[in-house]
């Protein structure tokens, strides 16, 4: 089939004590395996978009057959996010972006502490399952938003370079009902290297 579980590109433990070896190993290996092998199941008798990127599939929802539609949204989403997900992370994160992408968030949101608090708020607030985002638009202007479920902003027009997972799998195991204490702590491991490159491939 077309779409494979990338490999981590570090240890389960490598993220530690902000996200726990044992919560990577089952969101990895268990959860993003799931929508891997539920996506190919999903697109078993159409060869054409077996041929597709998950970037296309995502991006063109209504050209999908109404029969699987929703197994492609649900399980495409899910593979495309956490494909996102694990390199937005290092065991050496930086601390905060420098260079275009630092000079970009304090022109939109005034500087960075005020952009985490309000891409935690985004996060925090997202009711049930989902997702917060720092996105480009079409003017290449930087967006927070979040998603319900495995949903991404790439189905509206505008193009993800960061991305945390709130559904209660990526975090229940350390943090159980406090996602604003994961929220916070995940900062911690943000890999700003990799979202500076993807502003910058705007």
């Amino acid at each position: 089939m077309n779409h494979k579980l990338p490999d981590l590109p570090y240890e389960y433990n490598a993220l530690e004590p902000h996200i726990d070896a044992r919560t990577m190993e089952i969101h990895h290996g268990k959860h993003h395996n799931a929508y891997v092998t539920n996506l190919n199941n999903a697109l078993a008798d159409y060869p054409d978009l077996q041929e597709k990127s998950i970037e296309d599939l995502l991006t063109a929802l209504n050209e999908i057959p109404d029969a699987i539609r929703g197994a492609v949204q649900n399980n495409g989403g899910g593979h495309y996010n956490h494909s996102l997900f694990w390199p937005s992370m290092s065991s050496d994160s930086e601390g905060a972006p420098t260079g275009d992408l630092s000079s970009a968030i304090d022109s939109t949101f005034g500087d960075f502490e005020s952009f985490k608090k309000k891409f935690s708020g985004a996060a925090a607030t997202r009711f049930g399952s989902g997702w917060a985002w720092l996105s480009l638009d079409s003017n290449n202007g930087l967006v927070i938003s979040s998603t319900a479920n495995q949903d991404n902003p790439i189905s509206n027009g505008l193009k993800p370079i960061l991305g945390i997972d709130v559904w209660e799998h990526a975090y229940y195991l350390n943090y159980q009902n406090r996602r604003p204490d994961y929220i916070e702590s995940w900062w911690n491991v943000v890999n700003w290297n990799i979202v500076s490159e993807r502003y910058s491939n705007k």
